[in-house]
């Protein structure tokens, strides 16, 4: 019996509303292209959080609804989306110079690996992907404050991307500083990944098994 047959591991909605229900009131957040962009859908109108798209959207809503889609707004995934009350456009140029500015509190990316020093390798390699080499999120993790990774668990193989060392091509040195996973949320400490909640009807022995990099219970 697999380890994921004795839990519920969470759905992508699910990882994205867990990000959201994390980000402080007030903060300026970049979204990385793939599931992190559906995190803008879970938060509440009320609370003000600013997204921030690096194609140069300030004040990203969450998607429209099929009958209220502007086709000149998208975000850097060429997805619709929103502007909220105050939110504006800018340049591409000003866009990065408030990346490149440290003006940003949180990104959140998705990746191929994260190791338990915090490195990120997230870089896209196939010719035909529709987002190619490693784009702006080099200087998102440059740049950001703070930098969580939203990712599956497991490849479509079966193997941890949470490892002991990155193996494929680096994105950024030791600047993740947690994991939302399917199966868990975890934090960086160094040499190991602190966890900090599971998957329901999941334990730790059982996600050690299934993670490459040593875990531990976050205190």
């Amino acid at each position: 019996m697999s380890v994921l047959d004795t839990c519920k591991p969470l759905t992508r909605s699910e990882m994205a509303a867990r990000v959201a229900r994390d980000i402080p009131e007030g903060w300026y957040v970049n979204l990385g292209i793939g599931a992190p962009l559906q995190i803008a859908d879970f938060v509440p109108a009320e609370r003000e959080v600013i997204f921030h798209s690096e194609n140069g959207v300030l004040g990203m809503g969450p998607a429209p609804a099929p009958d209220h889609i502007n086709r000149w707004l998208i975000n850097a995934g060429k997805q619709y989306v929103t502007l909220r009350t105050g939110g504006s456009y800018m340049h591409h140029c000003d866009s990065f110079a408030l990346i490149r500015g440290g003006h940003l509190d949180l990104c959140v990316l998705g990746a191929f690996q994260v190791a338990a020093n915090g490195d990120i390798a997230n870089w896209s390699t196939s010719d035909d992907d529709t987002a190619p080499a490693v784009g702006g999120a080099m200087d998102l993790a440059a740049g950001t404050r703070q930098l969580w990774v939203l990712m599956e668990h497991l490849t479509k193989s079966g193997d941890s991307r949470l490892v002991r060392r990155c193996t494929y091509p680096l994105t950024a040195l030791g600047a993740v500083k947690r994991v939302y996973s399917n199966l868990a949320v975890l934090d960086v400490t160094g040499e190991s990944f602190a966890v900090r909640e599971m998957a329901p009807g999941l334990t730790l022995e059982a996600l050690q098994k299934v993670t490459e990099a040593p875990l531990h219970m976050a205190t």
